[in-house]
C-alpha cells in the first residue's frame, strides 16, 4: 500500500491541468480550463479543470476527480500505476509497501529499452522484406496499419538480432525473451521468419510480441515468455491504439487474436482488443470496465468459441456493476472477426455487434443447453446448477433479474429460487397509500419519476410532477462548505455535529483529521483521494460534483457557513430546552436547572437577533 502522506505530498507537487493537458487540449475560460469531454461523445467543451482545486468535472456526463482518478479513468490504469506515473512526472520514487518485495525499477526500464530496440529492428526489417510485405497485404492491410500497430519482421535466421544487440550473450536478451539457450548453453532466436506484433503497456512500452509464421507452419502463433514486464493475464493486445475508438464508441470489442484487432482497424472498427493467447482474466475484465461501461466479446461460433465464452463469462461475475454490460457475439463458423470483416464489411460487422447476446440471456441458454426443462429433475437441476454461478454476480439488480428470468425458465416462484440460493427473499412492491397521492402532498412514485412522453407511459401523458425537495440539513450545508475549503473544519464545533447521518459522520472523519494535522488542504481533488477507499468516499465525490453545478464565491461560503453554524448551536439549544421543559412538567426543576433552562432561553433569544445570510 502507497503511503497516504505520499500521495497528498505528490498531489500538492503536481499540476492537473498539465497532467491532464498532456491527453487534451484545454482552452482556458475564465478561472478553468475546458475541453470536450474525454469520457462521452460531444461537440461543446463541457469539461472544466479547475487548477485551483486541482478538481476536473464534466457538466455533461457528470465525471470528476483528482489527477489520479483521471489517469486511471483516461489510460486504464490501476491506481498504483497512476500513482507511478505522476510520480514519474515529477521526478518521485514511490515507496515500497515493507510486506512486498521490492521490485528494482532501473532493472525494468533497462529491459523496456531492450524490447524497444528489437521493435525498431524489426519494423525495419519488414520494409525490407517482400514475402512479409505480400503477405500483409494479402490480409487486407495497408502501410498506414502497419506503421500504427508497429508491426514488424523477424528475419530468418538463427542470430538476425545479433544485428540489433552486438552483445549478443546480455542477459537481458534472454531475460526478455527474445533469445533461448539450448543445453549447450548456445543462444539462439526465438522469433524467426514471422510477421511480428508488439505487445503495449498502457504507457506504450513495448513488453512482449505475439509472432505469426508466414504461410504455413506450427505453430502458427508465438508468443513471448512470461518476463518481469510481460505477464499474459494482465495485458491486452492493441489497448493503446484502441483507447480513443473505445471511448467514441463507448464500448470495447475482444477478440482472440493480433490479425483479428489490425483486420478490424484497417476497416474502421478500432474499439477492439485481444487476449494474449490466453481465456480472459479477472484482470482484463476490471480494465476494460475502467474503460468504458460496454465489453463485447467476439468468439468463433464453433464449440471451441462457445467454451472460450463460457470462461469469459465465469470470470467477470464478480466484476460486473448495474451500470455496466457484458455481451456476447458468436460469428458463423466459418468465420473470424478479420475474415467477417473483409468479406461482409464493416457496417454488417457492426450491426452483429449491436445484436450480441447479453450476459444474462447467454448464461441461461448455456445452464439450460443439456438439461430437460420439460420434467420437474429437468427444473431442479437447472437451478441447483446456476447456484454457484448466479450467487456470484457481482450487480445486485441484475443478479435479482437473472434470479427471475432463471425462476420463470424453471416453473418456480422467484422467492422459492432466492430461498435455495440462501438469498434473503426480495420484498414484494409496497402497495399505493395516499403518500402517493400529490394532491395530499405525497408523491407517486410509479409516475411521477418518469420524463414526460417516455415509454413507459400508458394513456394520456401529463407534465411530470417534480418531487419536493427535503430541506437541506445543517450537516449537509456544512460538508459542502469544508469539501471547498477543508481547513475550515478547524471551526466546527465537534460535539454538536450529528453521528447518526452520512454527512454527519463525513463531518466528523474530516474534522478528526484536522486536528491531527492528517487533512489535506490543497484542492478538493487531494481531499476525494484522503478518503478513496473509505465509506465517505461516494458521499464526497457526489458532494464535489455538486459544488462544480453550482460554485459558491467565498463571501456566500461564508455567510453560509456561519450561518449554518448559528442553526447548529440553536438545535443543540432547542433540544436542550424541549428536555428541560419536559422535566418540569413531569418532576418539576432544581434552582440549577431553572437557571439552565433561562440562560438557554436568553441564548436561543440572541441567536435569532444574529444578522443571517440572507439579510445582506
Amino acid at each position: 500500500m502507497i503511503p497516504q502522506s505520499f500521495i497528498q505530498d505528490l498531489l500538492a507537487r503536481i499540476d492537473i491541468v498539465e497532467v491532464i493537458e498532456r491527453h487534451l487540449p484545454l482552452k482556458k475560460g475564465g478561472a478553468n480550463y475546458f475541453a470536450c469531454c474525454p469520457f462521452h461523445g460531444e461537440k461543446s467543451a463541457s469539461f472544466s479543470v479547475s487548477p485551483t482545486k486541482q478538481f476536473y468535472h464534466c457538466f455533461g456526463c457528470g465525471v470528476h476527480g483528482s489527477a489520479i482518478s483521471f489517469l486511471m479513468e483516461y489510460s486504464g490504469l490501476g491506481f498504483v500505476d497512476a500513482v507511478k506515473e505522476l510520480a514519474a512526472l515529477v521526478g518521485m520514487e514511490v515507496p515500497q509497501d515493507d510486506s512486498t518485495t521490492p521490485r528494482d525499477r532501473s532493472h525494468e526500464q533497462s529491459l523496456t529499452e531492450v524490447m524497444a530496440q528489437a521493435a525498431r529492428f524489426y519494423k525495419e526489417h519488414l520494409k525490407r522484406s517482400r514475402p512479409a510485405i505480400d503477405y500483409l497485404k494479402g490480409r487486407g492491410l495497408t502501410g498506414e496499419i502497419a506503421a500504427r500497430y508497429g508491426l514488424g519482421y523477424a528475419p530468418e535466421g538463427w542470430h538476425a538480432l545479433q544485428a540489433a544487440f552486438p552483445d549478443y550473450t546480455a542477459s537481458q536478451l534472454l531475460e526478455c525473451g527474445l533469445v533461448l539457450e539450448n543445453e549447450q548453453n548456445r543462444r539462439y532466436d526465438r522469433f524467426r521468419d514471422r510477421i511480428m506484433f508488439p505487445i503495449q503497456d498502457q504507457r506504450g512500452n513495448v513488453i512482449g510480441f505475439g509472432g505469426r509464421v508466414l504461410g504455413k507452419g506450427e505453430p502458427k502463433y508465438l508468443n513471448s515468455p512470461e518476463t518481469p514486464i510481460f505477464e499474459k493475464g494482465r495485458e491486452l493486445y492493441g489497448l493503446v491504439q484502441a483507447r480513443q475508438a473505445i471511448r467514441e464508441h463507448e464500448s470495447v470489442l475482444v477478440v482472440e487474436g493480433y490479425m483479428d484487432v489490425v483486420g478490424l482497424a484497417q476497416f474502421g472498427v478500432g474499439n477492439a482488443v485481444a487476449t494474449l493467447g490466453t481465456a480472459a482474466t479477472p484482470h482484463h475484465i476490471q480494465k476494460l470496465l475502467r474503460l468504458t461501461d460496454r465489453v463485447v466479446f467476439c468468439f468463433d461460433g464453433d464449440a471451441a468459441g462457445r467454451r472460450a465464452a463460457g470462461r469469459a463469462l465465469e470470470v467477470s461475475l464478480e466484476h460486473l456493476a448495474d451500470n455496466k454490460t457484458l455481451s456476447f457475439l458468436f460469428l458463423p463458423e466459418e468465420h473470424d472477426p478479420d475474415s467477417f470483416v473483409r468479406a461482409e464489411g464493416p457496417e454488417a460487422f457492426r450491426s452483429a455487434m449491436s445484436r450480441a447476446l447479453p450476459l444474462a440471456e447467454f448464461l441461461l441458454a448455456e445452464l439450460k443447453k443439456d438439461i430437460d426443462t420439460g420434467t420437474a429433475e429437468g427444473c431442479a437441476r437447472l437451478v441447483h446448477e446456476a447456484k454457484p454461478l448466479v450467487t456470484r454476480i457481482g450487480a445486485p439488480l441484475l443478479r435479482l433479474q437473472v434470479i427471475k428470468m432463471l425462476a420463470e425458465t424453471a416453473g418456480f416462484t422467484q422467492a422459492e429460487v432466492e430461498r435455495a440460493f440462501g438469498i434473503e427473499p426480495s420484498r414484494p412492491p409496497r402497495l399505493p397509500s395516499d403518500d402517493d397521492n400529490p394532491r395530499r402532498g405525497g408523491f407517486r412514485k410509479d409516475f411521477g419519476d418518469r420524463p414526460f412522453g417516455s415509454r413507459r407511459s400508458r394513456g394520456n401523458d401529463f407534465p411530470r410532477i417534480p418531487p419536493r425537495q427535503a430541506p437541506q440539513s445543517p450537516a449537509e450545508a456544512l460538508l459542502k462548505v469544508v469539501v471547498q475549503h477543508p481547513v475550515w473544519a478547524a471551526r466546527l464545533p465537534i460535539d454538536l455535529l450529528p453521528d447518526d447521518t452520512p454527512e454527519g459522520r463525513a463531518l466528523i472523519a474530516i474534522t478528526d483529521a484536522m486536528s491531527v494535522g492528517d487533512l489535506p488542504t490543497h484542492g478538493i481533488g487531494a481531499l476525494l483521494e484522503h478518503y478513496r477507499d473509505t465509506p465517505h468516499a461516494p458521499l464526497l465525490a457526489r458532494v464535489a460534483g455538486q459544488l462544480a453545478d453550482t460554485p459558491f464565491d467565498d463571501g456566500t461560503l461564508e455567510l453560509l457557513f456561519n450561518d449554518t453554524l448559528n442553526k447548529l448551536e440553536a438545535d443543540a439549544i432547542s433540544r436542550n430546552i424541549d428536555r428541560l421543559t419536559a422535566r418540569e412538567r413531569e418532576h418539576g426543576l432544581d434552582p440549577a436547572e431553572r437557571r439552565q433552562l433561562a440562560e438557554l432561553l436568553l441564548h436561543k433569544q440572541q441567536l435569532k437577533n444574529r444578522p443571517k445570510a440572507s439579510d445582506s
